[in-house]
């Protein structure tokens, strides 16, 4: 039996646990504490980081996309990775858009918030200490999230871009809304690999912890019911498909655009950076998890972040993909982008990241 290694408070293990329910794989959860982490995460990953899926076999893989890929080629049936062009590169982008970017309100939210952040420390202290007294695990989860507290400066959350942070993400919830008002998922009737992309900071945070998950019921109704469709454990009873002939809702426009606006500068300066890091240290393989900083835009609001290069091997499997594709897919890929899109995902990557060993590698 599979074995899913991480906790109810984690955004990863949330986009893990949903994929493997709608899957019908049978799996066991095991809280990620101390003992486990000291025993198989560390030793067998090499890293601290969740979700670790074990599988029967006994193989240990780290990261929600490492993840869910290896599972899908082990259980290629009812894939969310559609076959068409459009769709596909849709729900690439959507993931990385998910992945990356939702990061910045879902940890806002969850930190900034007192009614989320006092619950956040207690799930903490639950997983650190399962079995121990409220008061016991207060203290734990106090220890053990301080340093997902103290990442907000890292990711550009700052009191200056709060308020853009957060009108970005209420017209997120917006465009969001009305979407799910006529689909179920992102590209019709059974979810694809941008709707796990996009559930683990929508549910994990932003849905689970109290006072964001009360907004989302009030604000997006229907954003709401579609995490509820999504972390259902009878997901896998979902017989629905992707829309025919390939086909993109217009109302999934507006959110594409969104990401180019918000995030792709991002990713694009982080490229750009990679580059001269490359440069400077031809020695060095293991790419370091921050590269520096660069400046962001929500709106008119401008403010300071790391570069993360790991967002880059996230964001090459979009580009790829798109240029990759033949003179008639592009041409119909084309059609869901405008110029300035289809520019910056056809903008090269000069330096190029892969993950082995569960680390970044040149």
């Amino acid at each position: 039996m599979y074995q899913l290694i991480g906790a109810p408070v984690s955004l990863y293990t949330g986009k893990v646990r949903c994929y493997l329910q709608f899957k019908g794989i049978t799996f066991k959860e095991i809280l990620s504490t101390p003992q486990v982490y000291k025993e198989l995460i560390i030793p067998r990953a090499g890293v601290r980081y969740i979700p670790v899926l074990v599988t029967p076999d006994d193989q240990v893989i780290q990261d929600s996309t490492d993840i869910i890929d290896h599972l899908e080629r082990a259980f290629p049936q009812r894939s969310v990775y559609p076959e068409g062009s459009r769709q596909k590169l849709v729900a690439l982008l959507l993931e990385v858009y998910g992945d990356e970017w939702l990061v910045n309100p879902a940890m806002l939210y969850r930190w900034a918030i007192d009614e989320n952040r006092e619950f956040a420390i207690q799930e903490f202290g639950r997983t650190r200490l399962p079995g121990a007294s409220d008061e016991e695990q207060y203290a734990a989860g106090l220890e053990a999230s301080g340093p997902f507290a103290g990442a907000l400066p890292r990711l550009g959350v700052t009191d200056h871009s709060r308020p853009a942070i957060e009108h970005s993400y209420l017209a997120l919830l917006d465009e969001l809304n009305v979407h799910f008002s006529s689909y179920d998922y992102l590209l019709g009737g059974k979810p694809c690999i941008g709707d796990y992309g996009l559930i683990g900071p929508l549910y994990a945070h932003l849905y689970r912890d109290p006072a964001s998950g009360r907004l989302m019921r009030d604000h997006a109704p229907h954003v709401a019911s579609w995490v509820e469709r999504m972390i259902s454990p009878d997901a896998h009873h979902n017989k629905g498909d992707y829309l025919a002939d390939d086909q993109i809702p217009d109302t999934l426009l507006p959110i594409i655009a969104r990401m180019f606006d918000e995030q792709v500068p991002v990713l694009l300066e982080t490229a750009r950076l990679l580059e001269q890091w490359t440069q400077a240290n031809p020695g060095s393989n293991e790419i370091p998890r921050a590269i520096g900083t660069l400046h962001y835009r929500l709106g008119d609001m401008e403010d300071e972040r790391l570069a993360f290069p790991y967002n880059l091997w996230m964001w090459q499997r979009a580009h790829d993909f798109y240029n990759g594709l033949g003179a008639d897919d592009r041409k119909a890929v084309d059609t869901v982008l405008n110029n300035e899109q289809a520019q910056a995902l056809s903008t090269p990557l000069t330096a190029r990241v892969q993950r082995r060993g569960n680390r970044l590698e040149r």
